[in-house]
């Protein structure tokens, strides 16, 4: 399904660009780059990130809805190119970005094109007889230089609400990113702007303590949705797995109270309005994954993992209670469930809860080798030895081995023997 959606990539990154698409997309492709090290893969992630931070995001922190597709009342004005301004720019390297992404004098859209990779990496450098590592360095060369000229163009309109859910869904790709990118420059620069934009968020989006759905010019709808409640606690607690601040770890947790107190169905699940807000006739439960995912299945995902982190039943109990609402529909049309579907993987499979404990300077080796790896089931928590009262309980009573750093490996909170050998966590974890 990637290597299919590989060729669609460019399209969405040059057209048309809602946060959420990017947001989902971002995660799916840091995924895929995880478990397979393909090159295309990351180079998704990161062009589509700089992206994000580039053309979609607010000086305060917060990310806007979506660019237009249109500019001068043309549709892709701005995004798509013809061979001449190809040639015009790039000169002397405009046939080996034309190879790359097939350029041709008739185009792939109405006489201009929509860049999209013809060629992989390796073909290219067969092709041009080139070292097949300085193929990315080429190509970053080529849109550098498109950019600039791009950036003289006539923009197109920005819907610039920042909407809670969508950012969310941002927040938890740009935080993952951070932690797995094995690059330096990469992860600070992505932690930075998560860090940057979950403070916008529990705090512009969350006047006088009351979560909101929008914002715009400095002022909130009185709206918001189950989605916004539960993509932002996703978000925080990516984030909290990516720098170990305990305030994201403890707004989640009390963003996750307010939803069950505003949100709950007596009978089990969420309805997607709170109590208190304005009243319709019937207060809507729409469970099937549309553009985003339902509000339920991202609500169910992340009581899962609170439940990891905190050992509270009720928070599985709320979770496995919601799962059962979508689970007939879920089996007849599953792909209009998948958030469904990961999160009942979630809440059946092995989840691993690692705890590391102990001095900063020598907490990252343990990291490293947590984060070597794809591990869709696991949560992580880290603090100085001791850590403080607001830490997860996951941390809570455990000591260190010989003084250094430690890593518990749990299922339920069961752990097998501490260790700070990284050789011994990577084989504790591989069970």
């Amino acid at each position: 399904m990637l290597k299919t959606t590989l060729h669609l990539y460019d399209w969405v990154h040059y057209y048309e660009k809602m946060l959420y698409d990017n947001a989902l997309l971002v995660r799916a492709y840091l995924h895929a780059w995880q478990v397979t090290k393909e090159p295309a893969f990351r180079r998704i992630v990161e062009e589509t990130l700089g992206f994000v931070q580039r053309e979609m995001t607010h000086e305060q922190g917060g990310f806007y809805s979506s660019l237009d597709a249109d500019s001068e009342g043309v549709e892709g004005k701005f995004y798509v190119w013809t061979l001449d301004e190809i040639r015009a720019t790039l000169k002397e390297g405009a046939e080996f970005f034309e190879a790359a992404y097939g350029v041709s004098s008739k185009g792939n859209w109405e006489g201009r094109t929509v860049l999209q990779r013809a060629l992989d990496d390796s073909s290219l450098a067969a092709r041009f007889k080139l070292d097949p590592e300085t193929v990315p360095t080429k190509l970053a060369e080529s849109h550098s230089r498109l950019l600039a000229v791009q950036s003289q163009r006539v923009r197109p309109g920005t819907d610039d609400k920042i909407i809670t859910a969508w950012n969310g869904l941002m927040l938890a790709a740009f935080a993952e990113a951070a932690r797995v990118i094995d690059s330096d420059d990469l992860g600070r620069r992505y932690r930075t702007v998560a860090i940057r934009n979950a403070e916008f968020l529990v705090t512009s989006l969350r006047p006088n303590g009351r979560l909101r759905r929008s914002w715009r010019d400095g002022k909130t709808t009185n709206a918001v949705f189950l989605e916004d409640y539960a993509a932002l606690i996703l978000g925080l607690l990516e984030l909290y797995q990516t720098d170990f601040d305990n305030k994201w770890f403890t707004s989640a947790v009390e963003l996750a109270d307010e939803m069950i107190e505003k949100f709950s169905d007596p009978d089990g699940s969420f309805f997607d309005t709170p109590h208190d807000g304005e009243s319709p006739l019937i207060r809507p439960k729409d469970i099937a994954d549309n553009a985003t995912p339902s509000g339920n299945a991202l609500a169910c995902e992340a009581l899962l993992k609170l439940a990891a982190f905190t050992d509270d039943g009720r928070y599985r109990d709320l979770a496995e209670q919601t799962l059962t609402i979508a689970s007939e529909s879920a089996l007849r049309y599953p792909l209009g469930f998948a958030r469904w579907l990961s999160a009942a993987e979630y809440a059946q499979g092995k989840t691993n809860q690692v705890a590391v404990l102990g001095e900063v300077e020598s907490l990252g080796r343990l990291l490293k080798v947590i984060r070597a790896e794809y591990r869709p089931g696991i949560v992580t928590a880290a603090s100085v030895f001791p850590p403080e009262k607001e830490a997860p309980t996951l941390l809570q009573g455990r000591g260190l081995v010989d003084g250094k750093a430690t890593a518990y490996v749990c299922e339920g909170f069961v752990c097998q023997q501490p260790t700070n050998d990284p050789e011994t966590l990577a084989n504790q974890l591989s069970r």
